[in-house]
């Protein structure tokens, strides 16, 4: 649920932050850079608000019998949450931000509006 809250913020916050025009005006292509951008810091924020319990499961899964009080000393708070994060961040927010890139060409392919505001109103539409 985070990623799909976060992504579709970001997204909403590039195109008033960085587009000072609607996303009508906005070429497609620069749709989709915004929709992987979107994408990628939603994987970000996934990976790090996960990341501690990642730990902790490769932790147990590799330690016989261990419990998570055993994690926690071995690791300590820093370890649990630090240990391997940054290659966390570069694995999970690219294949977040591929993902929302394959699911925006998707929803344009079929011609569904996409992420980033409201959809055309049946007035602007004709």
């Amino acid at each position: 649920m985070m990623k799909f809250a976060t992504f579709e913020n970001t997204v909403e916050m590039i195109y008033k932050v960085c587009h000072s025009n609607s996303k009508r005006r906005v070429q497609q292509c620069l749709q989709l850079e915004v929709s992987f951008a979107g994408g990628y810091i939603a994987g970000i924020l996934c990976a790090i608000v996960s990341h501690p319990a990642d730990n902790l499961v490769s932790f147990l899964n590799n330690a016989q019998g261990a419990t998570v009080g055993d994690a926690v000393k071995k690791l300590g708070m820093w370890g649990l949450f630090t240990h391997g994060l940054p290659l966390g961040i570069v694995m999970i927010g690219t294949l977040t931000g591929a993902q929302w890139g394959i699911y925006y060409s998707f929803k344009v392919f079929v011609g569904l509006p996409t992420t980033g505001g409201s959809p055309p109103t049946a007035q602007s539409a004709k």
